[in-house]
């Protein structure tokens, strides 16, 4: 036809690192721009910080007040914990802060009954916080020593974009009960705040054009202020006045219990819930959670890396941020927390839903952490959302995370049957197996796994309910094992592609997105 543009029928070509970055791992928006973006991680970040003690200080027999000091902590933690890591671990632009898949260890310790005999909850609370920060401790020995002795090193060489792409979605994917159910908590603000943070972020942009893209770098905190604003409305309105206490729990913005319960100025500090103990069962209980904390956040830097629009890390960085991060949950267990550290799902997201990949966004934000951690009653309020807006948000950035997953992909051989089933089976079972553990406990009251051990019982509990864990492994140990000597298979793996980035120095553009500040990687070089 004439006059008509003819299609080219080629495939799309391969991406080393992600275009249509506005602002890589090194490059840095101005500072006011930064400020405003940092604090927005912040924001995104609190869901977590929030959800986790809601869930697990209860149990503990701890009240709004050391609900608030847990919070508190947390984000005291976070802050310094994401700080070492853009520092001195990846480099990469993550935040560092608490994890779900420490909630059913913690849990399990909390409702331990060496406890039953404490009739004070304050002193309750103390005692399985002392357990907990033990086991924690201990168990961070373990990422500690496989990271900075080079063990993870050698796991994650093997790793190839086949085996890669269900561990990154399985991460966000794997978290699909904190997304849209969290929403439907209360769905008159929650679904608000998913249309608008979509029409801000997705369709506005492409209707209005600005000289500054303020609604998809900004669209959330646009988007929570506004749906925040219209529940406080709600609240004052007295919509929720006869509505059920769980309603008003998740609806109303003066239910949380944190404004009140938390100090004007208190700084967190080591051991302020006195001598941690130890129990040798909570110990290895929590090494199962570090463990699939350590598998999930492998994860987390390499869909962080491509957001970031660098290189795929290095073997030798992965380790490195895996021997970081195990002192990281050191940190978490020293100060006092129920939790250790992960790559926060989210703020991996955020940084695709922005397209903003610097790391000195993510240390400003950093600073906010460490800022309200102190100033309690002012982070009391910021972290006072209503968790439907929080569980809206979920939805859009754990999608976002797990997309990371998709382009790995594009160095495989999709019209392999290897692959197809490679990719089908672990991802299937990843969503399946942790499905038939949650199931068997609603239905029972206890795991399928029934060795006459109730630790070992629980380890396999915590083990086997993370996706992206199942997942992960069952992709990895099928690509290394199936049709292994087969000459086509290096290339329908990506293998081929892969083997620049197992060792640091094959790629020149390692050292421009990973070498450490002052001159350090003269004195601790990567492999």
């Amino acid at each position: 036809m004439t006059g008509a543009v003819k299609d080219e029928l080629v495939p799309h070509p391969v991406k080393d690192q992600l275009p249509g970055v506005d602002y890589c791992i090194n490059s840095n928006p101005s500072w006011a721009e930064g400020v405003i973006l940092g604090f927005q991680h912040y924001l995104v970040m609190l869901g977590t910080t929030v959800i986790i003690p809601t869930i697990i200080v209860p149990q503990m027999g701890g009240g709004n007040v050391e609900k608030a000091q847990v919070i508190q902590t947390l984000l005291f933690v976070a802050g310094v914990n994401t700080l070492l890591q853009s520092w001195f671990g990846t480099r990469l632009p993550v935040v560092i802060g608490g994890s779900f898949r420490f909630i059913m260890p913690a849990v399990f310790i909390a409702l331990s009954n060496q406890y039953n005999t404490y009739l004070d909850p304050r002193e309750r609370f103390k005692q399985s916080m002392r357990s907990m920060q033990g086991a924690l401790m201990i168990a961070s020995v373990l990422p500690t020593l496989a990271g900075f002795l080079g063990f993870w090193r050698i796991v994650t060489r093997f790793l190839c974009p086949l085996s890669k792409a269900p561990l990154v979605l399985l991460v966000g994917f794997g978290l699909y009960e904190q997304g849209f159910p969290l929403l439907g908590e209360c769905v008159e603000i929650g679904l608000p705040e998913l249309v608008l943070l979509i029409l801000l972020s997705q369709f506005i942009p492409h209707m209005w054009t600005l000289k500054q893209p303020i609604f998809e770098r900004f669209a959330v905190l646009l988007s929570v202020g506004i749906v925040w604003a219209f529940a406080a409305f709600l609240t004052v309105a007295g919509a929720y006045k006869n509505r059920p206490p769980q309603t008003q729990f998740s609806c109303r913005v003066d239910r949380s219990g944190l404004v009140s319960g938390a100090s004007w100025i208190r700084f967190p500090y080591p051991l302020q819930w006195g001598i941690p103990n130890v129990d040798v069962g909570q110990v290895f209980l929590m090494m199962a959670a570090v463990l699939v904390s350590l598998i999930e956040s492998t994860g987390g830097f390499i869909a962080a890396a491509r957001y970031g629009s660098a290189t795929y890390c290095p073997a030798s960085i992965l380790s490195r941020g895996a021997g970081w991060l195990g002192l990281s949950t050191f940190v978490n267990g020293l100060w006092g927390t129920p939790t250790g550290s992960t790559v926060s799902v989210e703020n991996v997201g955020l940084l695709a839903l922005t397209r903003v990949g610097s790391r000195r966004v993510v240390q400003i934000s950093a600073v906010f952490m460490l800022f309200f951690s102190v100033l309690g009653k002012f982070g009391a309020i910021l972290a006072s959302i209503p968790l439907p807006i929080i569980g809206a948000l979920y939805c859009v950035l754990f999608g976002l995370m797990s997309a990371a997953g998709f382009d790995l992909l594009q160095f495989c051989n999709l019209n392999s049957y290897r692959t197809k089933f490679i990719l089908g089976f672990s991802i299937y079972m990843g969503l399946s197996v942790p499905q038939y553990f949650n199931g068997y406990v609603i239905t029972t009251g206890r795991g399928p796994v029934q060795s006459g051990s109730a630790t070992f019982d629980q380890i396999m509990q915590v083990i086997f309910t993370s996706p992206a864990a199942v997942a992960g492994v069952i992709a990895y140990l099928l690509d290394m094992t199936l049709a292994r000597r087969h000459p086509l298979t290096r290339k329908d793996s990506g293998r081929h592609w892969w083997a620049k980035f197992k060792y640091y120095s094959r790629d020149p553009r390692s050292e421009e997105f990973y070498s450490l500040p002052y001159g350090l990687s003269k004195y601790f070089p990567s492999v």
